[in-house]
């Protein structure tokens, strides 16, 4: 299959073109109502966009009906500052303390309500924090106590859209209601524009005719969504191509975000092996759908998992969108092979997962559809229920698998063109979800005042920013044929110098802040920065601490960004020296499985680092934290595999050796997409030879239950010590108990003396995590008791490298997969002695190209 891809600049230039071709072309389909409100205008106001007419509700048959119980009035006002780019229908607003209604005369039928929000203060008596309502249709309650400018804080926004689809009743007109909370005498209601726009019948909805209804996933029967159910969107993507506005519809006026806002939701590894075919010659022929669908362009572009089919069975092209629990969602997937080498069943076979269940065991969008450029659409419905603890937002997932199996398929890859995501209402006949966490929520954003010159700061700002990012571009360039270079060069003198005595880089301590490390790489933070990031390192932000100190989440950035901020204890006599190493060290690279040293703060006795934020914690809380739901076994093993690939990468892949000497289950952080990282570098050592062939002299540092025993009685450190601390780690994976425990039988104090004397009395059973024991393959068991326990030998020149360990695991982790594949295969069992027995290298292949010594030592 011969791969069609786009060149980095011809999304840019297709959309010069098609947003200028698109407002002269018909549009495939034309909407019997089409209702635009700009909420609070007097008159009629084009949007100069899209020549949009917008019609204002002051005196006019859009004029909002007052709740005339209250005596109050809902008044009008003008945005007192809004943004570049921000016009029609944001530019005035409607407003009241008490409840206000719109009424609007309507055909029967299925529509789309789009509401139009600008969270600002409108005044003294207006400010936007009061804004806090409710918004009811048709019967439907749409949003409830509805904190808008919270909402806008938390998500970085400067304004808000809604859109849901419902159903208007003969003879019924549709009245949209915007009732204020009574959680204070000063909360108000406001809408900036209404849209209003008929759709075609059963486009979301399933006909009288479908007899068949919509795959409910997790049982044996379909779903009807009938009309008495309300929807909203909650993600709509044209996967893999840019973003398409709503004058690139067919006629409905939809938003298909694409580009980053898509690809910000993929996993690590998604993003960087998928790639992004498109064919924009091919001619499309509509027979299973209509034409209005959705948006041709959508079907000439796609997301597949890309050529290396080594790879492609190694990984799941996955998506992780937040939802509200405790709702049914539509999710709908457009698909279309557009592929040259595409054409006949079976070339190109995957499976399909929605919310961690199988949707399609063998998806076949050419059997599907009939054909190549035929576009198809499949629907599913999922209930997503609550997560752990008080989460008011949870993970859907939607993965696709490429079929491992070569005599299945001719091309071992997945495909999607296009995701559309919606909510349905429950049974209260509810839409409403809760509002944003607020813990997400650090430093409000600052609404910038109105600029008295004649250009904007914002748009100084865009122009900076463009030639910023140009002048980036060319510098990053530069920077990776030069870090190339010097790579080489530095790989050429570490290997002639492989014979010579031991030899330590020098650490100075500088004189001053701004001459750490890479300046491209560590940022330099004021103490007023830190305290604003944490309200002046305020208790309630805590959210670890370590011997170091403790450990704050904060944001920066003016509230873009989440980080960890870890504050030096003044009292610590080591700390001066951590805090220093830990910025050599992490400075000097990056790594998929490290967590990035983002900047520091060194302001008299303040010491603070800042990294990234790592939302998921610890793996020790994944293990033995009550509160935490246990990790399935695939999970570990994955975890497992990220952090050795880590730890493989500091013993191998830098310029010089680095022992953490500090590696345990506390240390192994957990991002939003449950990739490990290893953290805490405070202890490391980095020598400039190979330590596996001699050691370090040092005083022994470590945590208690971790300690490499060797380097406990001779005080002699090698890259080793750092293996048999992973095997204690291995050991906590999978019995999820800590490395030292008190309140037990003195045999099982410290877990690596107790698993390797379970291990020798053939008793290892007893102490596998009873929540994972029945969904371990025994083969895959084995391996991984293999692995941990020869890095638990008490001589280190017995213990495997790093290198063996992460291969010892991707095998572990094959053996479980190979199972779980063996348990799936309803259809091909008889045949299933025809697969093939080729190894698959996980994710290491790729990542370890950064690596000096992909051998290990």
């Amino acid at each position: 299959m011969k791969p069609i891809l786009t060149p980095l600049f011809l999304p840019v230039f297709l959309h010069i073109i098609t947003v200028h071709v698109a407002g002269d072309t018909s549009p495939i389909y034309t909407p019997v109502d089409d209702i635009t409100v700009q909420c609070g205008f007097p008159g009629d106001q084009v949007n100069t966009d899209d020549n949009r007419y917008w019609t204002g509700d002051i005196k006019s048959e859009f004029s909002p009906i007052e709740n005339q119980a209250t005596g109050r009035s809902s008044i009008y006002r003008q945005t007192p500052f809004t943004p570049i780019g921000l016009g029609v229908p944001y530019s005035t607003a409607r407003l009241s303390p008490s409840e206000f209604t719109y009424r609007f005369t309507v055909t029967t039928g299925q529509k789309f309500v789009r509401l139009y929000f600008n969270p600002v203060s409108y005044g003294p008596d207006f400010h936007r924090s009061n804004a806090l309502f409710s918004v009811k249709a048709g019967g439907f309650t749409l949003l409830e106590d509805f904190n808008a400018s919270f909402t806008a804080d938390i998500f970085g926004l400067d304004t808000i859209y809604r859109e849901f689809c419902l159903n208007v009743e003969s003879e019924q007109s549709l009245n949209i209601a915007f009732i204020p909370s009574r959680a204070t005498q000063h909360t108000y209601a406001f809408i900036n524009g209404i849209e209003i726009v008929s759709m075609p019948n059963n486009l979301y909805y399933t006909s009288a005719e479908n007899s068949h209804g919509v795959n409910y996933m997790g049982s044996d029967k379909t779903f009807r969504i009938e009309n008495g159910t309300a929807l909203e969107m909650v993600y709509r993507f044209n996967v893999g191509g840019r973003s398409l506005v709503f004058i690139e519809d067919t006629g409905m006026y939809r938003n298909w975000d694409g580009g980053q806002k898509e690809k910000k939701y993929l996993d690590d590894l998604s993003s960087e092996f998928s790639v992004l075919p498109q064919n924009s010659s091919i001619e499309l022929n509509f027979t299973d759908i209509a034409e209005y669908s959705a948006p041709e362009e959508l079907y000439h572009t796609g997301r597949s998992m890309g050529m290396n089919k080594t790879i492609n069975k190694s990984y799941n092209l996955t998506w992780e969108f937040p939802v509200d629990p405790k709702f049914l969602y539509l999710v709908r997937l457009h698909f279309c092979e557009f592929e040259p080498d595409i054409t006949k069943a079976r070339d190109r076979q995957f499976q399909i997962f929605i919310a961690n269940q199988t949707a399609e065991q063998f998806a076949d969008i050419i059997a599907w559809s009939g054909g190549n450029g035929r576009p198809i659409y499949k629907d599913y419905v999922v209930f997503i229920p609550a997560g752990p603890g008080s989460q008011k937002k949870v993970s859907l997932f939607l993965a696709l698998q490429a079929n491992p199996k070569d005599f299945m398929t001719n091309y071992n890859d997945a495909i999607l063109n296009g995701l559309e995501i919606f909510k349905l209402s429950d049974t209260n006949r509810n839409l409403a979800g809760p509002n944003p966490d607020p813990s997400l929520l650090i430093t409000p954003r600052v609404i910038a005042p109105p600029q008295s010159s004649k250009f904007s700061n914002k748009s100084s700002t865009s122009l900076t920013a463009i030639i910023g990012g140009l002048v980036s571009g060319v510098l990053v360039l530069g920077s990776v044929l030069g870090f190339f270079l010097v790579f080489r060069r530095g790989r050429k003198n570490k290997d002639s110098s492989s014979n010579q005595g031991m030899k330590w880089d020098p650490f100075s301590f500088p004189a001053t802040h701004r001459t750490y490390g890479p300046s491209y790489l560590c940022r330099y933070f004021t103490l007023a920065e830190i305290k604003a990031a944490t309200r002046n390192f305020d208790d309630s932000f805590i959210i670890g601490v370590g011997g170091f100190g403790n450990v704050y989440k904060g944001c920066i950035d003016d509230g873009a960004t989440l980080v960890a901020i870890k504050r030096l204890k003044s009292e610590s006599s080591q700390g001066a020296h951590e805090f220093k190493t830990e910025i050599e060290l992490l400075s000097q690279f990056r790594h998929r499985h490290l967590v990035s040293l983002i900047g520091y703060c060194k302001d008299g006795n303040e010491m603070v680092l800042v990294y990234d934020y790592m939302s998921r914690g610890t793996l020790a809380s994944h293990l033995y934290h009550a509160n935490n739901p246990p990790l399935s076994w695939d999970q570990r093993l994955q975890i497992c595999i990220g952090a050795a690939i880590g730890l493989h990468y500091l013993h191998s892949g830098t310029k010089g050796t680095i022992i953490h000497r500090d590696v345990k289950s506390t240390n192994i952080l957990l991002n939003e997409k449950w990739v490990a990282k290893i953290s805490d570098f405070g202890l490391s050592k980095m020598s400039t030879i190979n330590t596996s062939k001699t050691h370090i002299s040092t005083m022994v540092k470590g945590s208690f239950g971790y300690l490499d025993p060797e380097y406990y009685k001779r005080q002699r450190l090698t890259e080793k010590s750092d293996v048999y601390s992973f095997g204690v780690v291995l050991c906590e994976v999978l019995c999820a108990r800590p490395a030292v425990m008190h309140n037990v039988e003195l045999r099982q104090i410290n877990l690596a003396d107790w698993a390797k004397s379970c291990h020798r009395d053939g008793e290892l059973d007893q102490i596998i995590d009873p929540s994972i024991r029945g969904e371990i393959e025994i083969q895959s068991l084995n391996k991984f008791v293999e692995i941990a326990m020869s890095c638990l030998n008490d001589s280190g020149i017995e213990r495997p490298s790093m290198n063996d360990v992460v291969k010892g695991l991707e095998n572990a982790f094959q053996l479980h997969r190979n199972c779980f594949e063996r348990s799936n295969e309803v259809a091909f069992s008889n045949d299933s002695a025809a697969a093939t027995n080729e190894s698959i290298q996980f994710i290491s292949e790729t990542i370890f190209s950064e690596i000096n010594d992909p051998n290990g030592r």
